[in-house]
Order: C-alpha cells, then structure tokens, then sequence
C-alpha cells in the first residue's frame, strides 16, 4: 500500500498535479490524501497570535473546501476509474506546510506530490512559495511536477551528486525502490573537479555503487563545470522524464529557495523534480 498527499488549492496546476499522480501510480494500491489547508484573511492576525476568532467564518471556510475536495475527488474518479486507488479529503485551518507534515506524520505517508507553480502560474517561478515551504518543511520526500509537463513514465530519472552526501541520512531507498516499480534506468552524473574526490566523497561514492547493484544506472562523471549548467547539458544529449536531488546545503536547492527563480538559477527543467529529505 503506498500512500500519497496530493495538496490543491483548486487550480488546474494542482489538478495537474494530482492526475500524475494517479497515472503514475496506476498500477500500484494506493490511499490518496487530498489535502487543502486554508486561513481566511479576517483570521490571520489572531490565527498567528494562537487565538482565532469567534465569528464561524472558520466553518465557512470548512464547509467550502470540504465541499471543493468532494468536487475534485469525483473529477478524478470520473477520469481515472481506478479500483486499486482510494481517495481520503482533508480539509484544515492551518498553514499548507503545517497540516502535510502533520497529516503525512499521522498517516505515514510515503511522498507528497504537487505542482510546482500556485494559482498565479507565473511563468519565472521555478516553484511556487507553497511548494518551496512544503519542500522546506516536510521530512519526507517531494515530487513537484510542471504545469507543462505531458505526462510520461519515468524510464530515465537523472540523480546529480558530487558524493558530499551521506547516503545514510537521506531516503535514498525511496528512491530505488520506486524507480524499480516504474522500471527506471537511474543516470548517476558526477561533476568532476580538478581536486578530485576526497576521501569521505570515496567512501560515499562506494557506498552508492554498493546500494545500486541491483539497480539499471550508469554513472556519468562530467568535465568540470557547474552543477546547473551540467543538468541542462545533460538533459539534451539524454532524455530524461524525472530529476532527482537530496536536499542537502551543498545542492543549488539552497540557493534555490532565496532565489526561486529561473534566470536566477538557470536550471531549465521542465521534468517533475524528485526532492528527497536529509536528516543533518
């Protein structure tokens, strides 16, 4: 049984984002949580302060997305009638980021997908500030998926290291056991710099190779460069359907989150963006 949040704030970016999902999934007994988190603008000030108040708005509120994730839930059964999927809707007064960690902590949840852009769907975001936040705060991993993103299996997911990374404290079986459920070929790529690797990198590196014999990878070493310029580079001489990262301080995602732009950050990804959690 895996078991998925899908957060939706009732836009078509995140109805996308849930269809992926379903597709992704379409062979796999799942529990889909729809979850949407709401704070009505006359309670934000005493919400923060830990003292709502007392004008039944909040069940306004309540009733309105409750009866928005009903609508969304049926849209989906009527797309994808699938038998092996069942679908739970929460709704909640409390911040996105809040109530996914605290629903995926209750539930134990597996990951969280969702799309990369809010209801604005500005072009130059990268990711949207929900997304960045879930991202930021969950402890489990984090698919978001484009907008624009016709969806595809995940035969190739490309995974950039630069072996810094204690494979010990991130989820990386996630990882391997779901690119064996879709069947995916995982593209190891390694910038290479004119230090080489040290002697933590070496163990780390051997580590991986050890986690992935039973694994279909290749492990590429580029010419040295940098990292972003490397995945873009990457991705034109080998199609891939999804990136992979850890979500560690030595990763662009860092940079990422004070500069959540493209011509910022220059990463061109137009995949779905595994992020995978790292216990410091």
């Amino acid at each position: 049984m895996i078991r998925v949040v899908l957060p939706t704030d009732f836009s078509e970016q995140a109805f996308h984002a849930i269809s992926y999902a379903v597709k992704l999934l379409e062979d796999s007994t799942c529990i889909f949580y729809l979850v949407h988190a709401y704070t009505p603008a006359i309670y934000r000030v005493d919400y923060a302060l830990g003292s709502p108040g007392q004008f039944g708005l909040a069940d306004d509120e309540k009733y309105k997305a409750e009866e928005a994730l009903e609508k969304t839930r049926k849209r989906i059964k009527a797309l994808f009638n699938i038998s092996k999927h069942t679908y739970i809707t929460h709704a909640a007064f409390n911040s996105l980021g809040d109530e996914i960690e605290s629903v995926s902590q209750k539930e134990n949840i597996d990951f969280i997908v969702m799309g990369t852009q809010g209801a604005t769907g500005a072009k130059e975001i990268l990711f949207g500030s929900n997304t960045v936040h879930v991202i930021q705060k969950s402890s489990i991993p984090v698919l978001a998926v484009p907008y624009d993103f016709e969806y595809k299996p995940p035969n190739n997911i490309l995974f950039p290291t630069d072996y810094e990374v204690d494979y010990n404290k991130a989820n990386l079986d996630f990882l391997l056991k779901f690119s064996k459920l879709w069947h995916s070929k995982l593209h190891i790529m390694h910038v290479t710099t004119p230090d080489g690797l040290d002697l933590d990198q070496e163990n780390h590196k051997v580590f991986l190779e050890s986690k992935l014999l039973e694994q279909n990878h290749k492990f590429h070493d580029l010419p040295d460069q940098e990292l972003i310029e490397a995945i873009n580079e990457f991705q034109k001489e080998t199609p891939v359907e999804m990136l992979a990262m850890v979500k560690n301080k030595h990763t662009f995602l860092e940079r990422l989150f004070v500069e959540p732009t493209i011509k910022n950050i220059g990463l061109h990804t137009k995949v779905p963006f595994l992020v995978l959690p790292y216990q410091q």
